[in-house]
């Protein structure tokens, strides 16, 4: 046992490391963590986000854009527990100018607390990932960034509400590039993703960039019969109308800096955002509006139609939810040029990590339990196979010393060799000849002290002989089986622990992955990997008590027939000996 503990400990300081520095997938070279800090030294978010298609903005500042592929196909995005990979869609890529836009899929943004996220880069074989359109969640109904010019604007969720003319495009907007609204008005399609029944909740959000202050400028506008729903500037005071009835000037903006703006409805009250803050409230639900909706402009033909949006706009998200004020908050702080929400620490390079220790990495707790308990089962199994070999080779050189001086003694009185105590006390200790030897001794003195002729032994004296020495056979044959049958059981109960291992942990991954909206291999490989390493590890038990197993048992059956031989061997001089019709010396004590 002593020389097995310092092994162990050696072998749990080499994973020490492997467990403490975790990589995602050996395939990716680099690695950077990003904190996200909603605390009151970072974004001083003032209320539980949830879950935000989060910006990251990687220019030569925070990011050397060396090693990474040429369009960004190898970037993936992985939560702290270095795991689960998160959706991201690339805006912007371009190592040239060194600069990138990615919207990064985080589950969950806590008010006053920092999480991390890992960017891993460096992979030139790794295809591009196919989950930008879960980024954001079903209820955006459409989010145009404006990244392509003289084209319709592309919706980037699922839904595929593109625009229905080409938008002028302006570079150095906000985010990448803008939409020049002044020039143009952007028509929106009636689709029914996008139709709001009377009532509906509904959530428009946008970044806005006033060249000047004019009056009555639409940023958002959509008229259906008799239902209205505006959203404008009017002399820099944004404002919200629905129907005839307007919202109270609030917060105004100012001309030549951009703004985020943004409006909920939940079927009670419509609440104007500004900055991420509410500004205003109209005690009105919205109308039935299925038609098309127009951003920079007014539907054309409108009676008292607003004037055009003299600007750019950003970033425009339209959903069929109320969003809280905590995510546009996160949005406005998140989405700003100069974001303290957001942190890049420095990159780091993986040292050439085995995919063993990958593998080690992805394990979850209800995996290392089974391994732990799987490594229990292991150390007592080996204990008892090295404890067993160890006595079973001590009774065989045990008995082989002592049946050597019993057949030197051949010839000679069968006690001679207890009386001259020729046997080394080592093989009385570890020889069982030596007990079944001293059994039939005693059992010959017995009967000598009862008065019986033991110079002559009859059939019955030596068959009774052979009963004791029989007995005492079986409690030896007894006492080397103990603790056999612990790997008996691990030979077959180790790897049903195994998979039960396996079983629990494949359910978790495919419980996460749909969780985290990810199905693709990256997120589930490392996952079935770990899974899957239960039941190597039920078998990597099991084989080797196996083994040791029939090894011992063979071990054993031979020092059985060894003590079977023995007392046919000691019966056979007796008989011939002391046996009836011989006439022998008294045996005397030893």
């Amino acid at each position: 046992m002593r020389r097995i503990l310092p092994f162990l400990l050696a072998l749990i300081g080499t994973l020490m490391p492997v467990l403490a520095h975790a990589w995602w997938q050996p395939d990716w070279a680099y690695r950077k963590p990003i904190t996200i800090d909603a605390g009151p030294q970072g974004g001083n978010i003032t209320g539980d986000a949830g879950r935000v298609p989060m910006l990251l903005r990687l220019h030569t500042g925070n990011f050397s854009f060396e090693g990474v592929n040429e369009t960004g196909a190898d970037l993936r995005f992985v939560a702290a527990d270095d795991k689960t990979v998160l959706n991201h869609q690339i805006e912007q890529f371009d190592p040239v100018l060194g600069i990138a836009l990615v919207w990064v899929d985080v589950p969950a943004v806590t008010a006053g607390a920092k999480q991390q996220v890992w960017m891993y880069y460096g992979n030139r074989k790794a295809p591009a990932a196919g989950n930008g359109q879960r980024v954001f969640d079903p209820d955006y109904t459409a989010v145009y960034h404006f990244g392509e010019s003289n084209v319709p604007a592309r919706d980037t969720t699922a839904y595929g509400n593109n625009g229905q003319n080409p938008v002028v495009t302006l570079d150095g907007a906000i985010i990448g590039k803008g939409a020049q609204a002044g020039a143009s008005p952007i028509v929106l399609p009636a689709s029914p993703s996008l139709a709001l029944a009377a009532g509906s909740p509904f959530t428009f959000s946008a970044w806005v960039h006033p060249e000047k202050l004019g009056a009555n400028e639409a940023i958002y506008v959509r008229r259906d019969g008799g239902g209205d729903l505006v959203i404008g500037v009017d002399q820099g005071v944004p404002f919200v109308q629905v129907g005839t009835q307007r919202s109270q000037p609030g917060q105004p903006i100012q001309a030549g800096k951009w703004s985020h703006l943004a409006v909920t409805a939940d079927g009670k009250s419509v609440t104007l955002y500004v900055g991420g803050h509410a500004a205003t409230t109209l005690a009105v639900a919205l109308p039935a509006l299925n038609s098309p909706a127009v951003l920079g402009g007014d539907v054309e033909g409108a009676s008292g139609s607003l004037a055009r949006f003299s600007g750019a706009v950003d970033e425009v998200r339209l959903s069929k939810v109320a969003r809280s004020a905590a995510l546009l908050q996160t949005d406005a702080v998140s989405q700003g040029a100069e974001s303290r929400l957001i942190a890049y620490g420095p990159d780091e390079q993986q040292a050439g990590k085995s995919h063993f220790a990958f593998i080690l990495a992805a394990m979850p707790v209800d995996a290392w339990v089974v391994v732990c308990v799987l490594g229990l089962m292991a150390l007592v199994s080996w204990l008892i196979m090295i404890t067993k070999g160890r006595s079973y080779a001590a009774k065989a050189r045990a008995n082989s010393t002592f049946m050597t001086h019993f057949r030197e003694a051949s010839g000679a009185p069968l006690d001679q060799i207890a009386r001259t105590n020729r046997v080394p006390e080592d093989v009385q200790d570890q020889s069982p000849l030596w007990r079944l030897y001293e059994v039939a001794l005693s059992e010959l003195h017995r009967r000598h002290e009862l008065g019986y002729d033991t110079s002559a032994v009859s059939e019955a004296t030596i068959g009774a002989i052979r009963a004791s020495m029989d007995g005492a056979m079986v409690r030896e044959v007894e006492d080397m089986s103990k603790r056999m049958n612990w790997l008996s059981t691990s030979i077959e109960g180790a790897p049903y622990v195994g998979l039960f291992g396996t079983v629990i942990g494949i359910m978790l991954v495919f419980v996460v992955a749909a969780m985290a909206g990810a199905v693709d291999i990256n997120s589930v490989a490392p996952g079935m990997a770990a899974a899957l390493l239960c039941t190597a590890a039920g078998l990597g038990v099991a084989i080797p008590a196996l083994f040791g197993y029939n090894w011992l048992v063979s071990r054993s059956d031979a020092l059985s027939a060894d003590m079977a031989v023995f007392v046919d061997e000691f019966t056979t001089r007796l008989a011939e000996e002391q046996g009836e019709g011989r006439r022998q010396p008294v045996l005397q004590r030893a």
